[in-house]
């Protein structure tokens, strides 16, 4: 069988406080695990010929969690941004960040577009990172763009929508990875993955490993898709 590599992949990465609970770690260092996950998983996805990968790293709904956990995740997506982004702009990958950016706090804003500014012209890869990201927010925040705009209702179709979302000039995600044995998409890239192969592994993000991806894109290649034709 002929191995066909997704253009973009897109992971929900679920189970971190899982993983920490059922080994008597605290959560917190769940987080922390599976944080050095993602730095992995970037490398085995563009070593492999994977052009984009959006992470999904905080959602809108996150903030419902406690003040501490909140605070940790914040201070760690900080200091991601401040040291390891060195290492993927060495690579030539350009770094995306995707969501609700202006309610972030300012120290946080700042390293985000420090990021962006300094990978903005690498052509290796692209990872988008989405933080305070809800796929319903998205399209309210593209409805909002476009009615600025003040254009007839006959002008306005997927294709203008697509250019006003927070990956506007990427491909819709060929497939979708959800770990932690969860079943549903979670407000994750709701308009961009009508078409997007999902692919649910029960492992736990941290325990996610480089065969399980070869799984993933394996499993990928038996697929038929046919955008509904």
């Amino acid at each position: 069988m002929k191995k066909i590599i997704p253009q973009h992949i897109g992971i929900i990465m679920d189970g971190n406080r899982r993983w920490a609970r059922s080994r008597g770690l605290p959560t917190l260092y769940g987080h922390k695990k599976g944080y050095d996950k993602v730095i992995k998983a970037g490398d085995w996805c563009f070593d492999r010929g994977i052009k984009i990968l959006t992470v999904y790293a905080f959602s809108t709904e996150n903030w419902n969690r406690s003040k501490k956990e909140v605070g940790y995740l914040m201070r760690l997506l900080k200091k991601g941004l401040q040291t390891e982004i060195r290492d993927l702009h060495k690579k030539g990958i350009k770094v995306r960040i995707i969501g609700r950016v202006k309610e972030l706090s300012k120290g946080l804003q700042s390293a985000i577009k420090e990021t962006m500014e300094l990978t903005k012209n690498n052509t290796k890869g692209i990872i988008n990172i989405a933080i305070n990201y809800g796929g319903r927010p998205e399209i309210i925040d593209a409805i909002k763009k476009i009615v600025k705009k003040k254009l007839t209702p006959v002008k306005i179709n997927e294709a203008l929508v697509d250019a006003n979302l927070y990956t506007a000039g990427q491909p819709d995600p060929d497939m979708i990875i959800r770990t932690s044995g969860e079943y549903r998409l979670s407000n994750f890239l709701t308009w961009q993955s009508s078409y997007s192969e999902l692919y649910f592994i029960k492992k736990h993000w941290p325990a996610f490993t480089e065969k399980d991806l070869d799984e993933a894109l394996q499993e990928f290649s038996k697929r038929q898709r046919r955008y509904g034709g």
